[in-house]
């Protein structure tokens, strides 16, 4: 991969051209923003990483360096207060994040929940995704290393909510600094751990599915049932229980359906899917 071939996929952004460059170019190729400075250790090792990344994934994503000293007014909009800083735009909203300079390896895991890389350049990336597992021994060997890097408490956290260990991510996402409890991935964390926690004890997807076709008003058993198909990988699914609920009987459990819904919307990556059920859900509202 040549230098050419990356600085096709990086540009520099202010506040002047964000707006076209970065939210209006999202609707089409994600974009990937790097607030960084000079005078920022991490960011020379990070921002380096990033547009090898960049040149990789041959156009999957496009990298946007906004220096925060030349772009103050545009740091301030997003509440930067660390760097470096990274946030994914994809349809003209961020879809995740994360601060500090990760590994590589971690790099290439953030952008693969994402984006795939397209044809040319991109054999480079690693074919095979870490497994969770994996991820969460790489993750506790790095905050062995560092202890003092923070970040990598988020990081485990993540990881042991992809494994499925929501105790276990809970008490992680618990112990972070205050900085970092309002980091975009630990506000979806934290939603993810509110529908998770809703399940424990439930009952099983069938027998949830029999109780509604049986009564289609049993508000508690379609509740339960839209939880189950969100969090088992069948988003619409899930969504419409919330929206039958919305529906016929919206003050149900002091709103609850509008509450799951919210939180649905921050957990999911389909920005289309969540405009749609978003619009749909203030159709019946107002």
């Amino acid at each position: 991969m040549s230098a050419t071939t990356a600085d096709t996929h990086v540009f520099d952004v202010r506040e002047d051209n964000f707006e076209a460059e970065v939210l209006q170019a999202s609707l089409t190729t994600p974009i990937l923003v790097d607030f960084w400075a000079t005078w920022c250790g991490p960011c020379k090792t990070l921002g380096p990483m990033l547009e090898k990344l960049a040149g990789e994934f041959n156009g999957a994503f496009r990298l946007a360096k906004v220096d925060v000293d030349k772009s103050q007014q545009l740091a301030g909009m997003f509440g930067i207060r660390s760097i470096p800083t990274v946030m994914l735009v994809k349809d003209g909203q961020i879809v995740d994040g994360f601060q500090g300079a990760l590994p590589e390896g971690q790099l290439r895991e953030f952008l693969q929940r994402h984006v795939q890389p397209l044809d040319g350049d991109a054999n480079d990336v690693e074919a095979t995704p870490e497994s969770p597992e994996e991820a969460i021994n790489r993750i506790q060997q790095a905050i062995a290393a560092e202890p003092e890097r923070a970040e990598l408490k988020l990081d485990l956290a993540l990881a042991l909510m992809r494994a499925g260990n929501a105790d276990a991510a809970e008490a992680e996402l618990t112990s972070l600094p205050a900085n970092l409890a309002t980091d975009a991935r630990a506000v979806r964390l934290r939603s993810q751990l509110d529908l998770a926690r809703a399940l424990k004890g439930a009952p099983s997807l069938q027998e949830l599915q029999q109780r509604v076709q049986a009564d289609a008003g049993d508000w508690a058993a379609r509740d339960l049932l839209g939880v189950r198909l969100l969090l088992e990988g069948d988003a619409p699914g899930g969504l419409d229980q919330f929206l039958a609920i919305l529906e016929k009987a919206r003050d149900w459990n002091d709103g609850q359906a509008k509450k799951r819904l919210l939180a649905a919307f921050t957990t999911l990556d389909d920005a289309e899917l969540v405009g749609r059920y978003r619009r749909r859900m203030a159709s019946l509202l107002f």
